[in-house]
């Protein structure tokens, strides 16, 4: 496949410095020259010229042989995280919930096909993986990303069903673009979205819209709780009304902040 043709002004040497950053994750922490250059499709002298930048920067340390991100690096997130008022106006909101329904909940945003999180209250942890502030999740598998999908307009949902790719990321995983599709105008229709075991085994999770005051949806709360607590009887009949509530509430704060 030819990669896509991009405009006069993009600058692909900056786009391969980023991709060397993200080769770096929870499962990879130290990678060699090696490993960074097969993940980002570099040669090794490109690599080596990428992560010796980025050392020299103070991004990057390495003992010699294995590479490591520093925590200089939450400078290129804070920026963003700094200038966001909704985790600020969100979290007391968060706290609140959590307190009446007494389970984690969390708010996060859509950035490209990924949910990412920018706000969270655990109650207690019931994934295999940690979540924090920055993690990224497909949009497709969780409440939340379903949430800010439906509120796309029709053409970007369109080409968002297009071009993703549905992996099975658990037993009851959504895989087909029709059936996704379908749901997620359910979605719409109803407000909310409910999606039971489908980023992981025994994880049920329902999402609501905060919207700002033009009436564009700018993020998604949700509640998340184990299968074996909460039945999907439970979650439509107590946890959606007290997760809308305090979507109302964060738009209201939302509307005078």
């Amino acid at each position: 496949m030819n990669p896509p043709e991009r405009d006069a002004h993009f600058v692909q040497s900056l786009e391969r410095g980023l991709a060397v950053i993200r080769a770096f994750d929870a499962q990879r922490p130290e990678l060699t020259l090696s490993e960074v250059a097969r993940h980002c499709d570099l040669t090794r002298a490109a690599a080596r010229r990428f992560l010796l930048t980025l050392a020299d920067l103070g991004y990057v340390r390495t003992d010699g042989r294995l590479f490591r991100l520093t925590p200089r690096v939450l400078e290129l997130g804070y920026a963003y995280l700094s200038s966001l008022s909704l985790p600020e106006v969100a979290s007391p909101h968060l706290e609140r919930l959590v307190e009446e329904v007494h389970e984690s909940s969390s708010m996060s945003v859509l950035d490209g096909d990924d949910i990412v999180y920018v706000a969270r209250v655990p109650m207690a942890r019931i994934m295999t993986v940690a979540i924090n502030v920055g993690t990224r999740f497909p949009a497709y598998a969780t409440s939340m990303g379903r949430v800010l999908l439906a509120a796309l307009p029709d053409k970007a949902l369109e080409e968002y069903l297009d071009r993703v790719e549905l992996h099975r990321l658990a037993p009851r995983t959504t895989t087909s673009p029709d059936a996704l599709r379908a749901e997620l105008f359910r979605v719409r229709a109803q407000g909310y979205a409910i999606v039971d075991q489908e980023l992981e085994g025994g994880l049920r999770a329902v999402a609501a819209p905060v919207r700002d005051k033009a009436g564009a949806t700018v993020a998604a709360i949700n509640v998340s709780s184990h299968a074996s607590r909460s039945s999907m009887e439970k979650i439509r009949r107590e946890l959606v009304p007290k997760l809308r509530a305090a979507a109302a509430r964060i738009e209201a704060d939302l509307r005078v902040s």
